[in-house]
């Protein structure tokens, strides 16, 4: 595709954290953002000039919204596909909506992945409560139960310890359509954010390990605590997810490291098709963020080669925490990312701290 000369306007369908630096990394490269999103409190529409609030089913503001932007692309996952598809019938959207359709759902994922040569947890689909029963005797416990579509940071799911559990999860998750995960006993999650342009050249950034909390991202450190060779195989694997969708800017794909000998070293665990939390210690931690990676494929620009300039941690500011960020504020090495979201909840993420460490040694655990 021809590049985008600066100045041409992008369009970002979502108003969140990842809105919010992707107009920074943007605005940086001459670039002007318009975010499109239902919330009119929306932490990213604070760094543009270019605004609609709208509801994604709202055709005449999609259309509206297209006239403006040379191309657009979106900060989180769960965009109404039909409203992408509207989309792009007037203008270039990437990542192609048909690969929200995709991870939209996690059945239709998990079998993606699969027929894209890269392994998965045990997953049987279930529709009620009588598949339940069924898959919980044919995969046993512990399990997960998941709903298949919306689900994140832990929410529309349930653990299941023992089938008298069934009844329990299948209220939790709400009676929606859902796959039973087999449990895996991993050794660590990693995840690895990838670029891809149109004519198919990747970057990828080092391999992240991922900590989490309450089944919410706490900690990403980098270099993950990994052997090479697993390493080149994560990158690879996402190589092969990443042409199987012809994709076109960043994505993330989260995996866990089975413990020594077993019999698939790495199951990828979710697909992330945008830029995502545990790729945030780019923007201090690199030459080039995923964020400027994302804007460079989606506009034709050629991908960049980060490099990495220590070892770096990332520490997500969740709920009440962001209170203390200037216990952050000297400490050598530390940069703080606030959102400026104004209610601060539970669960929330409300900042991270990027912290640079000179040394590439990994701590011993």
């Amino acid at each position: 595709m021809s590049p985008l000369n600066p100045g041409a306007t992008i369009g970002i369908l979502g108003g969140g954290q990842l809105g919010r630096m992707l107009a920074l990394a943007a605005a940086r490269l001459g670039f002007q953002c318009h975010i499109f999103t239902p919330m009119a409190d929306d932490c990213a529409l604070a760094v543009v000039e270019k605004k609609t609030i709208a509801a994604y089913s709202d055709v005449a503001a999609l259309r509206r919204f297209a006239a403006d932007c040379q191309v657009i692309t979106y900060e989180f996952e769960n965009v109404p596909h039909a409203a992408a598809l509207e989309l792009s019938r007037c203008t270039r959207v990437l990542p192609d909506p048909g690969v929200l359709e995709i991870t939209q759902d996690r059945l239709v994922e998990k079998d993606f992945v699969r027929k894209a040569g890269a392994e998965t947890t045990a997953y049987i689909a279930v529709d009620c409560e009588a598949d339940l029963a069924a898959a919980l005797q044919e995969m046993g416990t512990p399990a997960i139960l998941k709903t298949r579509r919306m689900g994140y940071d832990g929410k529309g799911q349930a653990k299941i310890t023992s089938p008298t559990d069934a009844a329990d999860a299948w209220q939790t998750v709400g009676g929606a359509p859902s796959i039973l995960e087999g449990f895996v006993d991993f050794e660590r999650e990693i995840s690895v954010i990838a670029a891809r342009s149109s004519d198919g050249n990747m970057v990828s950034f080092d391999v992240s390990e991922n900590q989490h909390q309450n089944h919410i991202l706490k900690n990403s450190l980098v270099p993950a605590n990994i052997s090479e060779s697993i390493a080149d195989e994560a990158v690879s694997l996402v190589g092969r997810i990443a042409t199987a969708f012809d994709y076109v800017g960043v994505l993330a794909v989260e995996m866990f490291v089975s413990k020594p000998n077993s019999k698939h070293p790495l199951m990828v665990n979710e697909i992330a098709p945008r830029v995502h939390n545990s790729g945030h210690w780019t923007i201090d931690g690199a030459t080039i963020s995923q964020f400027e990676q994302h804007i460079r494929a989606i506009t034709g620009w050629p991908l960049g080669s980060p490099i990495r300039h220590g070892r770096i941690e990332m520490t997500n500011l969740i709920g009440t925490e962001v209170e203390s960020y200037q216990d952050w504020l000297n400490l050598p090495g530390a940069t703080v990312h606030l959102y400026d979201k104004g209610t601060i909840n539970p669960g929330r993420k409300m900042g991270h701290v990027t912290q640079v460490f000179e040394s590439c040694e990994i701590p011993a655990a």
